[in-house]
């Protein structure tokens, strides 16, 4: 049996803090198959409750206007700590950071479009975190990565995150 082939990674993040440990087993898979990440983050939509409370209370305020302008900081966002994660995990080998191809930042339900990216980049992986607790059941999957891992035809490695 041949070995699969892994040519594209999807990263995919919350951008929580204790994300960094997901990351380094998506650079690590990268340089053992010298493959490609694309860094990926889901902003969830706006609930329709909200919507029709900022029309009520806001009816000048655009919303879409505003989504806009919060896919653009996200964006910066992770592009800011993508760099810093380079600088201060990577000082040894600054060349792991080439395995970064892009960084994207799209709008949608979290499960549903880390798979359609993944199918859209012709991705061979989905790299996912999920929150642990020690006071939790070790057998429950977060709800995103246990969705992905339902829903996706592609490989996941869902790394454990410890708070």
């Amino acid at each position: 049996m041949m070995n699969p082939t892994i040519k594209t990674i999807l990263y995919a993040t919350d951008m929580g803090k204790h994300m960094r440990p997901v990351f380094r087993y998506a650079i690590d898979m990268a340089k053992t198959h010298d493959a490609k990440i694309v860094m990926l983050h889901v902003m969830e939509p706006l609930s329709s409750g909200i919507l029709t409370t900022i029309d009520v209370y806001m009816p000048n305020f655009n919303a879409q206007e505003v989504r806009q302008d919060g896919l653009k900081k996200a964006l910066k966002k992770m592009q800011q700590r993508l760099n810093n994660f380079c600088e201060e995990e990577l000082v040894k080998k600054p060349s792991d950071c080439e395995f970064i191809s892009k960084v994207k930042v799209v709008d949608g339900r979290s499960a549903e479009s880390i798979i359609h990216q993944a199918e859209k980049l012709n991705a061979n992986l989905i790299v996912v975190g999920t929150h642990t607790s020690p006071s939790v059941s070790s057998n429950i999957l977060g709800s995103t990565a246990r969705k992905v891992t339902q829903l996706s035809k592609i490989p996941v490695l869902v790394v454990p995150v410890y708070e």
